[in-house]
């Protein structure tokens, strides 16, 4: 099995239908799948073999799928990059991953030959993406996501939202991105329905291309509810909406329900994971609700919930969440340790988020066991960040933390004490930390302290902190 056979079936299947919407004009699914093989043509003339890893950091568009279906074509791996890492992680993704080159400009993939690029034999358990997620060590880790894996996750996605050749999904979210991939990209294809491509989410814009497009699927994050919601007062026509698959933060019931009174649609929460290939859990059509919930494991995955010491809880207990399916990941890229630690055996693998089942087997999540920040549906690490201020010739002590933000869920903040003698300028520490790390990442709030609360061996205590009292009271906080 190899994904590349899904654009070439739908090409031959769906033809000149359109496959993506582009505001110059759309693509058919046999024009892209002509530049796919186009690309793989110009891919193996850079010199790229089966097994290869391609590095991938392009807007989206036709440009990256034809990469991304093209390098597939090949037997490559491709690695895609996120448009807002800084230059830094950039080359230790690509280091990391031994990648043979990085597909960064268009121009790079045009004139191809026309000559047809075979479609490379995969099987299932074959590597297919390596996807990059940071771990609480600040350590960028390579997800292994298989032919197999993200085939499974793409399709029981598309059963989970009804997805037909009659739909329009908005095309939003990243396509270097699970979701944006997985779902947004794959499923969709799969499917016969096509992609509103959208290169930067603003809402205004957003709005009125999805009402160009007749748009009936949204993949996103809340604060993008939020915001179409707002552009939406007053907005004489509206696109036809039918399902909002909203994740990566928890969906506050108020914004739920005005985006279903404004647009007139379902909304889904859901859950998903970069080692799960995708959505995990979500709703199906007419399947009941319940606020608070991120719905049920997709067809064919499993979910348990743990203890400490990885006995299994009943229903209403609060653990540790885990999954097995074929859509878990096959590890990490040469990280033998960091795969142990989330695959211990038995197929199962363990998220790291705490929560529950109910009774009728509704997953509700309660809270993080790893001390990751999403921030607009980015999950941002604050040991990277730390380790960043921590390069920084004032800096003697931080510790970062998520805060509460009414649009974004939570907001990155800094708690830092100077080396002596110096007096660190939090606008300062702000420009230094941007120009480091992704955009999403860099703390918007810096408080200067005198002190962190510490244990004997010097770890600070950051559950000691009383961080939202810290912001409002000190007047030597930072924010942009």
């Amino acid at each position: 099995m190899n994904l590349a056979q899904i654009l070439a079936a739908a090409a031959n299947e769906h033809g000149v239908r359109t496959a993506l919407h582009l505001a110059d004009g759309p693509v058919s699914f046999r024009e892209l799948e002509r530049r796919a093989n186009a690309a793989a043509a110009r891919l193996r003339d850079l010199g790229v073999e089966l097994g290869d890893r391609v590095g991938l950091k392009l807007q989206n568009g036709p440009e990256f799928a034809a990469a991304w279906f093209g390098a597939l074509r090949l037997g490559a791996i491709v690695v895609p990059l996120n448009l807002l890492l800084a230059p830094r992680e950039i080359e230790q993704r690509m280091r990391t991953s031994g990648a043979r080159l990085l597909v960064d400009e268009p121009d790079l993939l045009r004139d191809g030959s026309e000559t047809e690029a075979a479609v490379a034999d995969r099987t299932s358990e074959d590597p297919a993406v390596i996807l990059f997620t940071s771990g609480t060590s600040g350590r960028a880790k390579g997800a292994v996501l298989t032919h197999g894996g993200v085939g499974f996750a793409a399709n029981a996605a598309a059963s989970a939202l009804s997805l037909t050749p009659d739909d329009v999904v908005l095309g939003a979210a990243p396509f270097s991105h699970v979701l944006g991939q997985s779902t947004g990209l794959v499923a969709t294809l799969s499917a016969g329905a096509s992609i509103a491509v959208v290169e930067r989410f603003e809402a205004e814009a957003t709005l009125r291309w999805m009402t160009d497009t007749r748009t009936t699927i949204l993949l996103g994050v809340p604060t993008m509810c939020i915001a179409l919601c707002e552009a939406a007062r007053g907005v004489a026509e509206l696109p036809p909406v039918r399902i909002a698959h909203v994740g990566g933060a928890p969906v506050p019931l108020d914004v739920a329900r005005d985006f279903e009174r404004t647009f007139g649609c379902e909304v889904y929460e859901g859950y998903g994971l970069t080692e799960l290939s995708g959505i995990a859990t979500t709703y199906v059509r007419g399947q009941r609700r319940k606020p608070g919930s991120v719905g049920m494991p997709l067809d064919g995955t499993e979910m348990r919930i743990v203890d400490d010491d990885g006995a299994v809880l009943s229903a209403n207990e609060r653990g540790e969440v885990e999954f097995r399916g074929p859509s878990v990941i096959r590890g990490y890229w040469e990280d033998v340790q960091s795969t142990a630690a989330a695959m211990p055996g038995d197929g199962w693998l363990r998220t790291g988020d705490i929560g529950y089942v109910d009774d009728d087997g509704y997953l509700f999540l309660v809270d993080r066991k790893r001390d990751v920040i999403i921030r607009g549906g980015y999950n941002v690490y604050p040991r990277e960040v730390e380790e960043v201020l921590y390069t920084h010739p004032d800096v003697l002590e931080v510790a970062v933390f998520g805060v509460a933000h009414p649009t974004l869920g939570e907001e990155v903040a800094a708690l830092v004490v100077g080396r002596a003698g110096s007096f660190p300028d939090p606008d300062a520490l702000r420009a230094y930390a941007k120009g480091r790390v992704a955009a999403y990442k860099y703390p918007r709030h810096v408080v200067l302290v005198d002190e962190l609360p510490s244990g004997p061996t010097g770890k600070i205590l950051k559950r000691e902190i009383d961080v939202e009292a810290l912001l409002g009271d000190a007047s030597s906080s930072s924010q942009h």
